[in-house]
């Protein structure tokens, strides 16, 4: 099975074929076209975000092909992201396989954008494989999921206002630093001291107990009116920017880690698998295998191209989702939210 993967949802265009099983993907390709357009304006632009993927995605898409050595009609199905996301941008990516299909005469499937943030890690690292706990944690969403099967999610908790990605972005501009932030923020906290500011971990505190209705949710709204107040009372910024980046790191991190082990342990997870543009983040990476070691765990984290916004992931749970017998046509469009499919209610069973 061959399956063309196509992300149009921000600010990424991107095209890859997987071929394989869903239990044992191969990725034979995957580029990815990043927008660097929108670092004039310290975020992305919707209307600007569809008019590049609409010049992208046919070259970017070639160029998959032409890497994997296939041509289109060696291709059997194209999977491509269909929410949520932006729906301007969504639309040209679905407009376009939905084309494509037609022309070549062969299923359409659209995929949830958070799928397949899921399904990611799998194809770096082939025992990422269910059931494990998983933190998705992008600069639109910030979800703990425990994942008993492909396909079946429990969601246990997420962000109540702001997700972790966007606070680092706008904790970046508050610092003058360049758009996306993560990076910037990371490098610049590296030389940070940990004990010059000190930001409360949000909705973390002793008194939590399980069943709790903040146990596992998470709130980063808070996080950045405190960062915006250390700037402004600031005496010399430019010495305390990186003391203040250090210091909003350690709550995010630290409250990240935090969740995700009480996740792990509710559940009886030894497995954690990170996704989502944040898991680039190495110091991430790095306190949470430390923290799941404790436990005996395993944390698996994709690499930078696997983490941000990618097609590969898209044709990984696109595969999936064909060997579940789904099938889309004509009628698939964007959707600018939508539910997380396969989710199952809390109080579940887990197998």
């Amino acid at each position: 099975m061959r399956i063309l993967g196509i992300e149009s949802s921000c600010d990424e265009t991107s095209a890859s074929v997987v071929s394989g099983t869903a239990d044992a993907p191969k990725l034979e390709s995957l580029v990815i076209l990043s927008q660097d357009v929108h670092r004039i304006f310290g975020g992305v632009v919707p209307e600007i975000a569809s008019r590049e993927h609409l010049t992208a995605v046919v070259p970017v898409t070639r160029q998959a092909l032409a890497d994997a050595g296939c041509e289109l009609r060696d291709v059997e199905a194209i999977a491509v992201t269909h929410a949520p996301g932006l729906v301007g941008a969504l639309l040209v990516g679905v407009s376009y396989a939905k084309a494509l299909a037609h022309a070549l005469d062969v299923p359409v499937l659209g995929v949830h954008h958070m799928e397949g943030h899921i399904f990611a890690t799998a194809l770096e690292h082939p025992t990422a494989t269910p059931p494990f706990t998983a933190l998705l944690v992008s600069g639109g969403h910030t979800m703990l999921l425990d994942v008993p099967a492909w396909g079946r999610y429990r969601l246990l908790g997420e962000t109540r206002d702001d997700a972790a990605g966007e606070a680092f972005d706008k904790t970046a501009k508050l610092l003058g630093l360049p758009y996306p932030g993560g990076r910037h923020i990371e490098a610049l906290a590296k030389t940070g001291d940990p004990a010059r500011f000190r930001f409360a971990r949000p909705m973390l505190h002793g008194g939590q107990r399980p069943g709790d209705d903040d146990y596992f949710d998470l709130s980063f709204s808070g996080l950045k009116t405190a960062v915006l107040h250390a700037v402004r009372a600031s005496a010399d910024l430019e010495a305390d920017k990186p003391h203040i980046a250090r210091a909003f790191q350690d709550a995010v991190i630290e409250t990240l880690v935090a969740k995700t082990l009480r996740a792990a342990r509710a559940e009886g997870r030894t497995r954690i698998v990170l996704g989502g543009g944040v898991a680039c983040n190495k110091t991430l990476a790095r306190a949470m295998a430390e923290a799941a070691s404790a436990i005996g765990g395993e944390v698996f984290a994709p690499t930078p191209r696997l983490a941000t916004d990618n097609a590969a992931m898209i044709a990984a749970a696109g595969l999936f989702r064909f060997e579940q017998g789904q099938r889309d046509g004509p009628t698939l469009n964007a959707h600018s939210s939508r539910p997380l499919p396969g989710l199952i209610d809390a109080g579940a069973p887990a197998h």
